[in-house]
């Protein structure tokens, strides 16, 4: 079969399948198998599954993975989110939109010991959400503020998108993280403004404080309620970033020192230590899935010389370095109208990636802007994964008031993509602080 031809009916199958709620890692490995057979034979496509499962079961460095998975599930059970949200809202919470602010704030501080916006967004919409609503906040701008701050999730390190672009890239898993440091801290500020926007233009969406009993502490005590936090946080970034550990060990220390924390605290028992294990082996099995799945379709992308097609296609068309960039960017934005963020990864990188290393971009920059577009992904209709996330915790709030509601920090995660793009040193200073 034609290889003009082949392309474009793997694809399609893979839509397809998708289509009809298949497994992206099932159906990503079926029709790669499917497609390599077509180019090198039945046997020959066989063996080259069996041996891509093979070696991604002995990668030790995909054990990175499954523990910082087991860090982020660690911190969830031992209720580090509300700690976060309490001491927050004890900050902020005489300004108008205090708890909106609470929220943005304690969704990045958490996303430093979760490394997924999912589950920065689902745990922090269940602490916040009822009280923004108990104290009179629109629904637009409870649920919008929630389902924005979680995507910073993703880009505050660890972050379980960056470890899956360097696996694939071989791009260094310590400069990523490093490198999202700083992007993370100027998105969570523009989101906090955006809130200050919207409540000026509309000073009903918001009271002008929030004081409440329940969470009443003193700011000095308050410390007191992120020092867990921090202290993880240091341990992961501190040690990679001094050379002490590689991603792996500090990973692993994260994972042990999480659950002392949650011990320490008394809110992590033998039973919860259990549930916590048994979590991260169903979200590691998950990943791993779809990792094997990425491995064997980028084989046969590149046994179809398909990244080299794309290549000469961009480059016939005649355009800039930063015209290709703002031409991926914004390929990127329709897929994340139709894909979920895993797929968008998966099947993006590996066509993207040589075309923009052969231009001469950092590939750690690239791999910044990646998250970022997939941020915006995640809160774009009609897929908007982390919109549906917060209808389900909010059900009075009727799902167009929710798209409306992170309409404002769309435009807000927009400004930071163009930021990242015209300033490249805001995401290369540290990574190359470092070395």
């Amino acid at each position: 079969m034609a290889i003009e031809i082949l392309v474009p009916l793997v694809f399609g199958l893979l839509f397809l399948f998708l289509i009809l709620g298949a497994h992206l890692g099932l159906a990503m490995s079926a029709v790669a198998i499917f497609g390599t057979a077509m180019i090198i034979g039945h046997d020959g496509a066989l063996s080259l599954a069996g041996l891509s499962v093979y070696e991604s079961a002995q990668n030790f460095d995909l054990s990175v993975i499954p523990l910082f998975v087991l860090m982020g599930t660690f911190a969830s059970k031992a209720g580090i989110s509300s700690d976060l949200f309490a001491a927050f809202n004890t900050w902020l919470h005489h300004r108008r939109g205090g708890l909106a602010h609470a929220s943005i704030a304690a969704c990045a501080a958490f996303g430093a010991v979760c490394g997924s916006s999912l589950a920065t967004a689902a745990t922090m919409g269940q602490v916040a959400l009822p009280e923004m609503r108990r104290f009179g906040y629109s629904g637009k701008l409870a649920t919008g503020s929630i389902a924005a701050g979680g995507t910073i999730g993703i880009l505050i390190p660890p972050s379980v998108i960056m470890l899956i672009y360097g696996i694939l890239t071989e791009t260094s898993i310590g400069d990523l993280f490093l490198a999202g440091i700083i992007p993370g801290i100027l998105l969570t500020v523009l989101f906090m403004i955006t809130v200050v926007i919207v409540t000026k233009l509309d000073p009903t969406a918001a009271p002008a404080t929030n004081n409440n009993p329940k969470l009443d502490i003193t700011r000095s005590s308050a410390f007191s309620k992120v020092w867990p936090t921090l202290l993880l946080f240091f341990i992961v970034i501190g040690g990679i970033y001094t050379g002490v550990f590689t991603p792996t060990e500090a990973a692993g220390f994260g994972a042990v020192g999480a659950m002392l924390i949650g011990a320490l605290m008394r809110r992590l028992n033998w039973r919860q230590i259990g549930e916590c294990l048994m979590d991260t082996v169903q979200t590691t099995s998950m990943i791993f899935l779809i990792l094997i799945g990425a491995i064997l379709f980028s084989a046969f992308l590149s046994l179809s010389g398909t990244p080299a097609l794309m290549g000469d296609w961009v480059v016939g068309l005649s355009l800039s370095p930063l015209m290709t960039i703002a031409l991926i960017v914004m390929i990127y934005i329709l897929l994340g109208a139709f894909l979920d963020t895993m797929a968008m990864i998966i099947l993006s990188v590996p066509i993207f990636f040589p075309i923009v290393m052969d231009m001469g971009f950092d590939p750690v920059w690239f791999g910044v802007l990646v998250v970022l577009v997939v941020e915006l992904a995640l809160i774009t209709p009609p897929m908007g994964i982390n919109v549906f996330v917060i209808k389900g915790i909010s059900k009075d709030v009727p799902l167009a008031q929710v798209f409306l509601g992170v309409l404002p920090f769309c435009v807000a995660l927009l400004a930071m993509i163009i930021l990242v793009i015209a300033l490249p040193q805001l995401v290369t200073f540290l990574p190359e602080l470092s070395r």
